[in-house]
């Protein structure tokens, strides 16, 4: 249990350190300054000759949403084709069937949105065409959306006046070329040396030790978790995702695919003060963050080391903690640290089933995915930080009785309003889902997704709206979910729960670059002190984690109530 431990303690220290230099690379990148991967200019030069891209044209916030939105739009249409078609394409020695179009869509949508919620099992629900052409294409596509759309921010509030935010298609290619591929390249060698299969052969019958046969599924795994990882998105090659023995093979791998989940998100916010030249502020508000992120484990890892208090009352021992839903090979501690990580991001990726975790540890879980911005997806995580930034803005300029202002730009109500909409969006979402599936489960029994019943089985709702409008992915697994409703509603709140968020943010940062510039001043509210960081953060708990008390207050927290009452 102390080496659990100390692996968790050692994970914390290694994101620390090394999120500063990669963001500090990363801001270099968008910058457009000189980086030790510029060897790569040639193929970007020869990507944007190909595609017609002028790599010097720059664009509005306009221009710019709609390149990121068609960009998605052309390849949603082709996720939907393959997937329903898998079973007459090449490269399916498994010969696995299409999906349904209700499952393709749902499946479709979750991975062009960053979310990667699965309502199948991998090795047995797509071929290794559509695994390749589909599955890990989106994979790259969403997180280099994510990255390029928190670039243009970074370049309008950058800027003291302007009009354009930067070249999306230019920023799309280079979050590829410059981040995303390299650090997929290293982590996948890295998991191959381990044991993590990388091959395009067909399922293997093999005998066990007790004389039965079982059939194995490999395939091109390698290549594909580790972008599955980096770019938050968090699919799993098999049906048990990083729990399976050939997908994270041992401690190590564990603690390599669980850092590389959280390391850009950690490095973007330091991106943004390197690109602005604002490191005060952005020190601040990765700050709040890993407050916030550190407090999680704190409250998760003693839970789930500390064992179910049921089962105490039994007589049973539990010194490796709370076992059930864990792999021996990882333990409780390593599983409760990743559950933070992978909830703190919009990345779903799990080495445990998150169903089987205590209740304070599923409480934190959610909540992580309800305020979705400590931290979150690639990009996306800060933008949607951004948001409450501008609110807090407004609220303290109106407290001191000044103009509101945010880097020399004021704020006024057209961005406060976008910046409201886009903050009540994600519980209105979550909250209206869980109230709609409760509703209609208790009216009809029969529909018999709900395996769980009382406190648990609203837990299990309330969680996969919660992971679907945060595009996190990641589920409490005893919900039967692979049904039209399931699919349908989960995609809605996909799609809202993804784009609605991003034009609104993309807009409020043309909007504020578009204005005078004002220099700050003693007179005007500063922006880079830990008291606004403060008030920001008492923003985010008031408006986003407060929102939630109630519907917590009905699933996980009664659950725990009843667990120590039992």
């Amino acid at each position: 249990m102390n080496t659990e431990i100390l692996g968790v303690i050692l994970q914390w220290v290694a994101l620390v350190v090394l999120c500063y230099p990669l963001g500090r690379y990363i801001a270099k990148v968008y910058r457009g300054e000189r980086t030790w991967l510029d060897f790569m200019a040639p193929l970007e030069r020869g990507i944007y000759k190909v595609c017609g891209i002028r790599e010097d044209e720059e664009m509005d916030w306009k221009q710019f949403l709609k390149a990121l939105l068609m960009v998605n739009l052309f390849w949603f249409f082709w996720g939907m084709l393959l997937l329903v078609f898998q079973g007459y394409l090449p490269m399916n020695p498994d010969g696995n069937p299409g999906q349904t179009p209700d499952l393709a869509f749902n499946t479709c949508i979750s991975f062009m949105v960053n979310c990667n919620l699965q309502h199948y099992s991998g090795e047995s629900g797509l071929s290794y065409f559509t695994q390749i052409f589909v599955i890990m294409l989106f994979q790259f596509i969403t997180a280099a959306c994510g990255m390029a759309a928190m670039a243009g921010i970074m370049k309008a509030l950058a800027a003291k006046t302007t009009k354009t935010i930067g070249n999306f298609w230019v920023y799309l290619v280079k979050s590829t070329t410059r981040i995303l591929m390299p650090l997929s390249l290293l982590v996948g060698i890295l998991l191959v040396i381990n044991g993590t299969p990388m091959s395009f052969d067909g399922k293997q019958t093999l005998t066990t030790l007790e004389g039965q046969e079982q059939v194995i599924s490999q395939g091109p795994t390698a290549a594909i978790v580790p972008i599955k990882q980096l770019g938050t998105n968090g699919g799993g090659y098999f049906g048990t995702n990083s729990a399976h023995p050939l997908e994270n093979p041992n401690a190590f791998t564990n603690m390599l695919e669980c850092w590389s989940i959280l390391i850009i998100p950690m490095a973007m916010a330091w991106a943004f003060g390197f690109y602005i030249r604002r490191r005060k502020l952005a020190g601040c508000i990765f700050g709040v963050m890993l407050f916030a992120f550190t407090a999680g484990i704190l409250i998760s890892v003693p839970q789930e080391i500390g064992g179910n208090p049921n089962i105490d009352e039994m007589g049973i021992a539990q010194d490796r903690g709370s076992m059930e839903g864990k792999e021996i090979r990882i333990g409780s501690a390593a599983s409760a640290m990743w559950g933070m990580v992978t909830t703190v991001t919009s990345n779903g990726s799990v080495d445990s089933m998150h169903d089987s975790q205590t209740p304070l540890s599923g409480m934190m879980q959610m909540l992580n995915m309800q305020i979705n911005c400590w931290f979150g997806g690639v990009g996306v995580g800060w933008m949607n930080y951004f948001a409450f930034l501008i609110i807090a803005v407004f609220i303290s300029g109106l407290m001191v009785g000044r103009t509101p202002e945010f880097l020399g730009h004021k704020v006024e109500a057209r961005e406060m309003k976008i910046a409201t909409i886009v903050v009540l969006l994600h519980p209105f979402l979550i909250l209206v889902g869980t109230a709609f599936s409760s509703g209609l489960i208790a009216a009809d029994p029969s529909l018999g997704w709900l395996n769980n019943p009382s406190f648990h089985g609203f837990s299990e709702m309330l969680y996969e709206y919660t992971s679907s409008a945060a595009n996190n992915g990641s589920g409490f697994e005893g919900l039967g979910d692979n049904t039209p409703f399931w699919n349908i509603s989960t995609g809605i709140a996909l799609i809202f729960g993804r784009y609605l968020p991003i034009v609104g943010q993309v807009a409020i940062a043309g909007l504020l670059a578009s204005k005078k510039y004002i220099p700050e001043s003693a007179g005007t509210l500063k922006t880079d002190t830990a008291t606004f960081s403060l008030m920001t953060f008492a923003v985010i708990v008031i408006v986003a984690a407060l929102a939630f008390f109630p519907a917590q207050a009905l699933g996980p927290i009664a659950d725990y109530l009843t667990a120590v009452e039992f």
